[in-house]
């Protein structure tokens, strides 16, 4: 059984395991250690700098001209169509396109509808905190598959070590959170082969498509046999600095796309309604805004990066996403957690130990995540406060 039983009077209260091993998420503690400390946080990947005007006018306008009930359960028409005109391939917005409530409930929503019980899923680590808690909810056997350091390069024979043929799924991050990798097309060639042999589904977690530094993104949909096994999932939050707004969205075939609704349906039904509407003119946004974006991260990259580098940090340059690993082994701190306390304490700077982001290797205690979605002088601000760590 995977039940305690927990005393409350003359009450019994049966308490699942499921969770209980992932406690609080990482995110949460090191956004609230950084206010307790009055730190710069660049632990929690959110801006400290506003949403573009025209889409936060674009949802007032919605507001005010009646978008306000609940809206079909798998996405406003005017948001899916907008997602199916600027999505790479050909695609059907209302049988293929769902919206959600942000990517974390894509993930669920997806995990839930299609992992059974004892199905084996593949997660390459490190990872998004949120795909272990949604895989044990789901009861699936976990195989563990390692990016490892300094390259995090995808290692081609662990992975065709983990592929059996009970394999239901394996969940792709490109471009990828925390390493910054994105994925090259050597890579997605081979997990699509792989996919395809043991004919297992992707789940293409790829809400930082739009981020792209160095490189190009390849939608792992848009290669050979693929779209039919495909889920894509996206996101608005991180393209137009609207974190909070929560809207998410899978692109994916319709066998695929009415297991991820039928789970949707009863964790949140529907995503705000003028929020939807407003993404929907977000995303017809002018190509020009979207050069602007990156070229205004990479700036912000390269001033971290740099900046890290003269404090004494080893740092892979990330080609994508807003966050940056860096390896902090070069200041004899025992491991990412005692560094972090000694950020945030001492220097006033808030990073995420990536130790909660693996689940096989150790590889994340000589590591430090830290995010750059945040304003020049917030950046250089960090990196003042960071040259304190030469003297301790």
């Amino acid at each position: 059984m995977y039940m305690t039983k927990m005393n409350m009077g003359n009450v019994d209260i049966a308490i699942s395991k499921r969770l209980e091993p992932f406690g609080e998420t990482v995110f949460a503690t090191w956004s609230r250690l950084a206010v307790e400390h009055d730190a710069i946080n660049l632990g929690q990947g959110f801006p400290d700098f506003e949403a573009p005007e025209f889409i936060k006018e674009a949802a007032i306008k919605a507001i005010r001209d009646g978008e306000n009930q609940y809206s079909r359960s798998a996405g406003h028409p005017k948001l899916v169509q907008a997602i199916a005109d600027t999505f790479e391939i050909s695609v059907d917005p209302f049988e293929e396109v769902s919206v959600t409530c942000g990517s974390t409930e894509t993930i669920a929503a997806a995990i839930l509808g299609l992992v059974n019980p004892g199905d084996e899923v593949i997660v390459i680590e490190p990872f998004y905190d949120s795909y272990l808690a949604c895989l044990s909810m789901a009861g699936a056997v976990v195989k563990i598959v390692t990016l490892h350091t300094p390259t995090f390069k995808l290692n081609e024979d662990e992975l065709r070590k983990a592929f059996t043929d009970r394999t239901k799924m394996i969940i792709v991050n490109s471009p990828h959170n925390p390493t910054g990798r994105v994925f090259n097309k050597e890579e997605l060639t081979l997990i699509a082969s792989l996919a395809t042999k043991h004919d297992a589904i992707v789940l293409s977690d790829e809400v930082y498509d739009k981020l792209v530094l160095t490189g190009s993104h390849i939608p792992i949909a848009t290669l050979p046999q693929m779209k039919n096994r495909t889920i894509t999932l996206r996101s608005l939050g991180k393209v137009f600095s609207v974190t909070g707004w929560k809207i998410g969205w899978a692109v994916a075939p319709k066998h695929l796309t009415n297991p991820i609704r039928n789970a949707h349906q009863f964790l949140t039904f529907c995503a705000a309604t003028p929020l939807q509407v407003a993404a929907a003119e977000a995303l017809r946004a002018p190509e020009s805004y979207f050069s602007e974006y990156t070229t205004a991260y990479r700036e912000r990259r390269d001033l971290l990066v740099e900046g890290l580098r003269s404090v004494g940090f080893n740092v892979h340059t990330p080609e994508g996403t807003y966050f940056v690993l860096a390896d902090h082994t070069p200041f004899d701190f025992e491991d990412d957690i005692s560094f972090c306390l000694h950020l945030v304490k001492t220097c006033r700077v808030a990073g995420i130990p990536p130790s909660s982001f693996y689940a096989n290797s150790t590889e994340g205690r000589g590591l430090v995540r830290f995010a750059f979605c945040k304003g020049l002088d917030t950046l250089n601000n960090a990196v003042e406060r960071l040259q304190g760590l030469a003297k301790t």
